[in-house]
C-alpha cells in the first residue's frame, strides 16, 4: 500500500523534526492540499511552501488542488515541484475540458489525477480510465481535516477497481478523508492503492502509523 501523509495536519511549530521522521518512515508519498477559499471554504498553501518541502524531502509530491481554476494552478504547482496533480471533476465544464487538462499536465512532465467529492457519482470517471494516472475518492467533504470517514466511498472504490481491471488501466485509486487503521483496512480490502492520512499520522507516532497503513 502507498501511504501519502497529508502535511495539512503537520505540526508547523515542529516542522523540521516531523518531516525528518516522515522521511525515515515507510511513507513514499507526501500529500499536499491546495485550497483557494472558493471551491472549498478554506485557504491553505501556495507554491512557495511546496518548494520548501521539495528541498527537505525526497518523497513523491502528491498535490491535490481544490480550486476553481485548475488549469492555472496545475501549471503553478508543477513548476513548484508537484509530481502528481489531482484536480476536481466538479469544477470542469465538460469531459473534453477534463481530457485537455490531463493532456496539459502530462505535457508539463507531471502525472494527472481526477478527484470526486462524496456526492459525485463514480461513473463520471469512466471516460478517463486510460488517460488519468490516478483517481482520488474523497471520503469526506473536501476543505477541512479531521472529518469522519464516509462509507459510501467503499462502493465507489470497488466499482472503480472493477472498471480499471476490465480496461487494463494502470491508474491508481487513492482515498482521502478519515483514514486510520480501521478505515484504511476497509479501503485496502475494497481495492484502494493509495491512502492519504493526516491526523492519524501526524497526531500519533509517525513511523508507527505509516507502517500500519503500508502493511494494509
Amino acid at each position: 500500500m502507498i501511504v501519502s501523509p497529508s502535511v495539512l495536519s503537520l505540526d508547523y511549530s515542529d516542522t523540521k523534526s516531523q518531516i525528518e521522521e516522515l522521511n525515515q518512515s515507510k511513507a513514499t508519498w507526501m500529500h499536499f492540499d491546495v485550497m483557494d477559499g472558493h471551491f472549498v471554504p478554506n485557504l491553505t498553501f501556495g507554491p512557495d511552501i511546496l518548494k520548501s518541502f521539495v528541498k527537505i524531502s525526497d518523497l513523491f509530491k502528491d498535490v491535490h488542488i481544490m480550486v476553481d481554476d485548475p488549469d492555472f494552478f496545475s501549471e503553478v504547482f508543477i513548476k513548484a515541484g508537484a509530481e502528481m496533480i489531482t484536480f476536481h471533476y466538479e469544477v470542469m465544464d465538460s469531459d473534453e475540458d477534463i481530457q485537455a487538462l490531463i493532456d496539459k499536465i502530462h505535457a508539463l512532465g507531471c502525472k494527472a489525477g481526477i478527484s470526486i467529492k462524496p456526492n459525485t457519482d463514480v461513473s463520471v470517471l469512466k471516460p478517463f480510465l486510460n488517460s488519468a494516472d490516478l483517481f482520488l475518492i474523497m471520503s469526506v467533504e473536501p476543505g477541512f481535516g479531521g472529518q469522519a470517514f464516509m462509507e459510501n466511498a467503499l462502493d465507489k472504490i470497488r466499482t472503480l477497481k472493477k472498471w480499471i481491471c476490465e480496461s487494463n488501466s494502470n491508474a491508481l485509486i487513492e482515498v482521502d478523508g478519515g483514514i486510520n487503521e480501521e478505515t484504511g483496512r476497509l479501503c485496502a480490502e475494497a481495492g484502494a492503492d493509495v491512502l492519504v492520512a493526516g491526523s492519524y499520522v501526524f497526531k500519533n507516532d509517525i513511523k508507527e502509523a505509516t507502517e500500519v497503513l503500508c502493511n494494509m
